[in-house]
């Protein structure tokens, strides 16, 4: 007999195959995408069981627009558009507190599919998100899926939307309950919002930190017999320590499967064999009947992201990220400029954050901002040394490496994911960085108002708050260091400061120098 799993994650709110750059997009991405592929999987497969894996409330301008601008008490578009798609399971990703707890207990009434939830407790060691596992009779299989939400949550969330919530390690929890449930089941499945910190050879890929512990669960714990990750956005399917693993990417891109072939012996039964596959979506059509409930909705977002909202006096659009991140350009600056006026302080980090940026065209739109601007941070100031500065510049330069003598992208950037987002650029000082240097020696330059800047010396920084509370490996900042904090995203933060800005002059003032001199 055959057990079929299929999985989504990190969909973000991404129901058409749009990222919202341009009005027309046929992106080979989108959850209905997936569910023009669940149903041609089902109808192929024996035994199926259908899980989404968390981070589907935030990311998308869909997912902004229905929370923020319409202010809807639920994400019902997207928690319908799941309904639809018939998922047995569901677990929760670090996205789903963005827009507060009220929102998210709302999102989870209203979904068709089981939430799992074994490691987050309330204040009386209850499990108010959903039961840590459930179990599913398949003709007479008793499987049971144990569902789990990265830890890390708590390091980027605010405060306030996690409110007598305490988070524990995926790995104590699942040492926990996978015993509890082997009493119980013939086998068990771990479906987890957190990703793989090492390779097949134990060496580390992420930070040790306990955002990602899926080495360390299979490593330690028998009795799983397979399991589905997320949160790292990377594309995985085969074994680790002869379990199956997938990984889905994001948006959409891609449809998990696991097959478990089972067999019994003794009156046991047991995964004989076991094959783990992604299926890209790009080839599915969209689900037209998914697709008609929602393009009211979608008309809505497109008039609202197509409104005027400034003008530019020059240009601040780009067709080359690299570039950008050697040389600075205009809507880098102006990102910069409207962090420091904002928070007060003059000194600004920010990343460009992802390859598909473009700047912003002239008017700006909504459009511009929030496929610009893709992550719900907020702002922090942090009071720092001058020592924190030149630690922190020095690990942003660590992005480049050079090959032949020219400036390129440091492999470990680029995988096993990207993460263009952790190299910044900073403003409101002078510094240069030579990647001809070894690591850690690379800024020949730095001045804070035309004097060099001392060890000692206290500044004012304005960061998002993932890199304040040391995102990225940034472990000069931490929590204990920020002084004031702006509760708004950023993207409504540049749009409130848009409309009372409706022109804007474009101006690059080559703070920085990215040089490869030996």
């Amino acid at each position: 007999m055959k057990i079929n799993i299929l999985a989504t994650s990190d969909t973000h709110g991404f129901l058409f195959p749009t990222n919202y750059v341009n009005l027309k997009d046929n992106k080979p991405f989108g959850l209905l995408r997936c569910a023009s592929c669940f149903k041609d999987q089902k109808e192929k497969m024996e035994n199926t069981v259908t899980i989404d894996n968390g981070d589907f409330i935030e990311g998308s301008p869909l997912a902004y627009f229905i929370a923020k601008v319409k202010k809807q008490p639920s994400p019902s578009q997207i928690s319908n558009t799941f309904n639809m798609m018939d998922y047995d399971f569901g677990v929760l990703g670090n996205h789903e507190f963005n827009y507060g707890l009220d929102y998210l207990h709302k999102a989870i009434k209203e979904s068709d599919r089981q939430f799992l939830c074994a490691n987050i407790i309330d204040e009386h060691n209850n499990h108010p998100l959903g039961k840590p596992y459930a179990i599913k009779n398949i003709n007479g299989i008793k499987i049971g899926f144990l569902g789990l939400t990265t830890q890390g949550t708590t390091k980027w969330e605010n405060p306030d939307n996690l409110k007598g919530l305490t988070f524990l390690s995926a790995a104590d929890t699942a040492k926990k309950y996978i015993p509890e449930m082997r009493k119980q089941t013939d086998l068990n499945v771990i479906v987890y919002h957190g990703g793989i910190e090492k390779d097949e050879f134990g060496n580390p890929t992420e930070e040790l930190n306990g955002e990602n512990e899926t080495y360390e669960i299979l490593s330690n714990i028998d009795g799983i017999d397979a399991i589905v990750t997320g949160h790292q956005h990377r594309k995985i399917a085969g074994h680790l320590f002869n379990v199956p693993i997938i990984q889905v990417g994001h948006r959409g891109e891609y449809v998990g499967h696991i097959e478990l072939d089972i067999d019994q012996k003794d009156g046991k039964y047991f995964v004989k064999n076991s094959n783990a596959e992604l299926i890209e979506t790009k080839d599915y059509k969209i689900d037209n009947e998914i697709a008609k409930t929602l393009l009211p909705t979608q008309n809505q977002i497109n008039n609202w992201l197509d409104e005027p909202m400034a003008n530019i006096q020059g240009n601040m659009e780009f067709n080359d990220s690299f570039n950008v991140r050697l040389n600075k350009n205009s809507f880098i600056q102006f990102i910069q400029e409207i962090q420091m006026t904002t928070m007060g302080v003059d000194i600004s980090a920010t990343a460009l954050f992802n390859n598909e940026a473009h700047g912003f065209e002239n008017p700006i739109t909504m459009r511009n901002i929030i496929t610009n601007y893709v992550y719900p941070n907020t702002l922090a100031v942090l009071e720092i040394t001058g020592a924190d500065l030149k630690a922190a510049i020095e690990t942003s330069a660590k992005y480049f490496t050079a090959e032949n003598g020219n400036i390129t992208i440091n492999h470990d950037y680029i995988f096993p994911k990207a993460k263009h987002y952790n190299y910044d650029m900073y403003e409101g000082i002078d510094y240069v960085i030579n990647v001809a240097k070894p690591f850690g020696q690379r800024v020949t330059k730095l001045l804070y108002h035309g004097k060099p800047v001392v060890s000692d010396q206290k500044l004012k920084i304005a960061l998002n708050i993932y890199r304040a509370v040391g995102g990225g490996n940034f472990t000069m900042f931490n929590a204990s260091k920020i002084i004031k904090k702006d509760g708004r995203m950023m993207s409504q933060l540049i749009a409130d400061y848009l409309r009372n800005h409706k022109n804007i002059k474009a101006k690059n003032n080559h703070n920085f120098k990215v040089i490869y001199e030996p």
